[in-house]
């Protein structure tokens, strides 16, 4: 497998070698994988990697495949873990297992109580909430940097505060609280999460440690004094006598806010770069944003898919694209192909935010793991991007985005942004 070379270009291998278990092919050029998956699709079945590492697992790379496997949760498991590496027994008993781990009864019964909690009181407040915030990020944006031209870093001025200050009014999460929570995101996403060169997700156990201390202690508060926040709904116990227990309340914090925020400021950090690099389909936007808006935010999605890719365990012996799966073997789940698939999106490098239909698998492949918060998640992209494209002149991306050598996920370090005429 080529490698890097400091202070080299890059060397790149055609598709055909392509080695999705080793690291170094998650640190080729975005352009030279989704070439490799391209290849890894027109193959007669699953490829399976990873043979000499004791962890080998079959790679589905087709729209179908990726979809079939998570409409069958008896057959292809989210048990142990969808991660890579799985949750270890010590910390499902520490910190309790998320919901994204969970199968059968005990997934449905976490997700009825979360989905019973959303009430449409909340959910109306929290609608208008997100069209209130992404004024304010815009407004203190614009009042930040006065100065045309000059290059600010888009990630922490805009994209990463959405959905982190979104989230934190949803949940109720208190003021003075919320500094050292996205300190410990970002530890908890980034600097402890890495493994032989390579972002992995899970590691910062100190940052989630903390953090999960911190939300079962407004837990019990809100038992005592409940507010009018989804953490009140969530620990609030129903006619069956149930509510999300300390450890279940801080899984599921946890799993919200890495996920819900990582993958929605990625998008719309990807949002931006695209929508400046494709100037005509910005200017199509901007000439009808109500018209356009919805089929942007979903190309967003598929063109970048935040999350590359999750893990199911082969439960029993089982047949799938025309290949025969046998129990205790992995799967891997590769959205980020699935979304390239020609057999189901033409054109699919294209970025057209007029596609339609739009069938992507960004917030999962459908089935019981399809991704609770996708409906708040395209509210916020299309609040701030109306912000963003309505009152602002010349905003664009300037250079190409930071992005993170990760199998996991899409995600986006830094992003140099400016206003004004270039």
């Amino acid at each position: 497998m080529a490698q890097r070379i400091p202070g080299q270009q890059q060397a790149v291998p055609p598709p055909e070698s392509a080695d999705l278990a080793d690291p170094a092919f998650w640190a080729l050029p975005r352009s030279a994988r989704l070439a490799a998956f391209a290849h890894l699709r027109t193959l007669p079945g699953p490829v399976r990697f990873g043979e000499g590492t004791g962890k080998p697992f079959h790679a589905l790379v087709r729209h179908a495949d990726v979809s079939g496997a998570s409409r069958r949760p008896r057959d292809f498991t989210s048990a142990p873990g969808v991660t890579t590496p799985e949750p270890a027994a010590w910390a499902k008993a520490l910190f309790g297992n998320s919901m994204v781990n969970l199968d059968g009864a005990e997934h449905a019964e976490l997700r009825r109580i979360v989905s019973r909690s959303f009430t449409p009181r909340l959910l109306a407040a929290a609608e208008e909430n997100v069209r209130e915030v992404a004024r304010r990020i815009v407004d203190e944006m614009i009042a930040r940097y006065p100065s045309r031209g000059a290059a600010a870093d888009f990630v922490p001025a805009v994209a990463s505060r959405m959905p982190f200050e979104v989230i934190c009014d949803l949940m109720g999460i208190p003021g003075e609280m919320r500094a050292s929570i996205a300190a410990r995101i970002d530890r908890a996403s980034e600097n402890v999460g890495v493994r032989r060169g390579l972002r992995v997700p899970g590691r910062g156990v100190a940052a989630l440690a903390r953090m999960q201390w911190e939300m079962a202690r407004l837990g019990r508060e809100r038992r005592l004094r409940p507010a009018d926040d989804l953490v009140s709904a969530l620990v609030a116990a129903d006619v069956d006598g149930r509510g999300l227990t300390a450890r279940q309340l801080g899984a599921f914090f946890s799993l919200l806010l890495v996920a819900g925020v990582e993958t929605t400021r990625n998008a719309i950090a990807h949002g931006l770069d695209l929508l400046t690099a494709h100037p005509e389909q910005r200017a199509l936007l901007e000439s009808d944003f109500d018209r356009y808006a919805d089929g942007a935010v979903e190309e967003i999605v598929r063109h970048s898919t935040p999350i590359i890719q999750f893990r199911r365990t082969v439960a029993a012996e089982c047949e799938l694209g025309g290949h025969r799966f046998l129990p205790g073997e992995k799967v891997v789940l590769f959205y980020a192909s699935a979304n390239r698939d020609e057999a189901v999106f033409t054109d699919p490098d294209v970025f057209d935010i007029t596609r339609d239909p739009n069938p992507h698998l960004g917030y999962g492949g459908g089935g019981p793991h399809y991704c609770l918060g996708a409906h708040l998640a395209r509210q916020e992209m299309k609040a701030l991007f109306r912000e963003l494209l309505t009152r602002t002149e010349g905003l664009r991306a300037v250079g190409e985005p930071g992005l993170v050598d990760s199998s996991f996920d899409n995600r986006v370090r830094s992003m140099p942004f400016a206003l004004g005429a270039p």
